[in-house]
């Protein structure tokens, strides 16, 4: 079956202006007897069921029991939905737990809190990977987050990056590991291992060999985000060192 015309890849990105500040009604025609908070969260069910290549304008609107046309009013496309699908689950993240005042373990607590919602809808890190808007649950996420690097010296502009690159972290980190749950069993991994085991030994890659030999860690995938986690969290502090002081000038 041909895509509906917001279907189609390539559809240019939602004006936020009109997206977020505008009320919730349909842009023309009579109002349904349905909202966008219905559309968005039947294309969420959807998400979670199927995937993301399962989310159509067709098929919201047959869960929706509407027209696929009444949708184009409140959704004129794909972007458009999944932009208010991603503000939608982010509300899931609210409110958030009170912050401690030490941030790193609030910065750390907002990764997991983020890692914690992909995972119940795993379709979110690819649908974060193209350009989103900030909803309105997004951006009170973002102020909680800001709120917890008020601490750094550091200007609003990196404070900024430093959100979008946790962020950035999260998605990336989260995607693989729903891939690789997907698609490796314990066997591939043995295989895996062996092989890497026996170009170790090889004599070529002292470095790998060295690294192969250092005491194993845990595994599980909590384990494994934290230590990613903590690295790179805990590289983020700007205050100078020992070696640093120590320098002239320092």
């Amino acid at each position: 079956m041909p895509a509906s015309p917001g279907d189609r890849p390539g559809a240019p990105g939602a004006d936020p202006r009109r997206l977020w500040l505008t009320p919730d009604r349909p842009r023309r025609g009579r109002r349904p007897a349905f909202s966008r908070e219905a559309i968005t969260a039947a294309a969420v069910t959807l998400a979670d069921a199927e995937g993301l290549d399962a989310v159509t304008m067709r098929a919201v609107a047959a869960r929706v029991g509407a027209g696929v046309m009444s949708l184009y009013s409140y959704a004129p496309d794909k972007e458009t939905l999944l932009e208010l699908m991603v503000d939608h689950v982010s509300g899931e993240l609210l409110p958030p737990a009170p912050l401690c005042g030490d941030w790193r373990a609030d910065l750390k607590a907002v990764a997991r809190h983020q890692r914690a919602l992909m995972l119940r809808h795993p379709w979110l890190p690819a649908a974060l990977t193209a350009r989103r808007t900030l909803g309105p649950h997004t951006l009170a996420f973002l102020e909680h987050a800001l709120a917890a690097l008020r601490p750094l010296p550091l200007d609003g502009a990196a404070k900024l990056e430093v959100f979008s690159l946790l962020t950035g972290f999260v998605t990336s980190h989260v995607g693989h590991e729903l891939a690789r749950a997907a698609t490796v069993d314990s066997a591939d991994r043995a295989a895996e291992a062996d092989y890497l085991a026996t170009v170790a030994a090889d004599g070529h890659h002292p470095e790998l060999a060295r690294a192969l030999a250092a005491p194993g860690r845990p595994l599980t995938p909590e384990a494994t985000f934290t230590r990613f986690l903590d690295r790179l969290v805990d590289g983020l502090d700007t205050r100078p060192g020992p070696e640093a002081a120590a320098r002239p000038g320092g």
